[in-house]
């Protein structure tokens, strides 16, 4: 009798070992610049100025900074990095993000040790990416400001404490609405963090209604957010 065969796996779930392997690609085979297309690059150099000539500034919530404006080659850059497994992006995109929280933070940048707490994503969306592409950027930017002199660590605080309807074609406020109540605090995550002062991070900020639940879920865990930064927004007014 013939063996019964495997039942088969979505193709938009990742196992550990695709994310490995594709981890192992990236870093051992000449690849494409994800912003652009330009060959035999990950990231040519045109696409690294798009990263780095916009001057970080406040995004439609005044505390929350971008790096840069949400369009491309930087759309392409985060897409790469999150859904395609680009992993390497992480190191420009996370020094980009660094950037935005020193413009978040100005002059009180290197007055305590940093917290980033980046956006938690849904369960489903790691699986299924084979990574956690916010809490590597966290980590990525993290490392960014310890070379640039500054204490800094990432830590995944939050979690979702409920589910939410799909925010694609809710407005401004039918997304808080829906978001409201959505994130907590973990206990245990927090142990070894006093004196940290927490600042929110993620990829991208629209509306701002995720940053604003996220706020307030650290508010009423008694760790109140001093900025918010992301590394591109839909909307960047440059810091005067």
């Amino acid at each position: 009798m013939p063996p019964t065969p495997l039942p088969a796996r979505p193709p938009s779930v990742r196992t550990p070992f695709d994310h490995a392997l594709a981890g192992l690609l990236d870093v051992l085979l000449p690849a494409d610049c994800a912003g652009c297309g330009a060959e035999r690059t990950q990231l040519c150099p045109a696409c690294r100025h798009a990263l780095t000539a916009t001057r970080p500034g406040p995004t439609l919530l005044p505390w929350a900074h971008a790096a840069a404006p949400y369009a491309d080659p930087v759309r392409q850059l985060l897409l790469a990095h999150k859904e395609r497994g680009a992993l390497r992006l992480a190191g420009p995109l996370g020094e980009a993000l660094g950037r935005a929280v020193r413009s978040a933070l100005g002059p009180r940048a290197g007055a305590a040790p940093l917290l980033l707490v980046p956006m938690p994503s849904a369960r489903a969306a790691v699986r299924a990416r084979g990574h956690d592409p916010t809490l590597r950027l966290a980590g990525a930017a993290a490392r960014s400001l310890r070379r640039a002199g500054l204490d800094a660590r990432a830590a995944p605080l939050l979690r979702h404490a409920r589910p939410v309807a799909d925010q694609t074609g809710l407005n401004a406020a039918e997304r808080r609405r829906n978001l409201h109540g959505a994130l907590t605090v973990l206990p245990r995550a927090r142990r070894g963090l006093a004196g940290r002062q927490p600042v929110l991070v993620d990829d991208l900020v629209t509306t701002g209604a995720s940053l604003a639940e996220a706020a307030r879920a650290l508010a009423d865990a008694g760790l109140p957010a001093r900025a918010a930064a992301t590394v591109a927004a839909t909307t960047v007014h440059p810091a005067g």
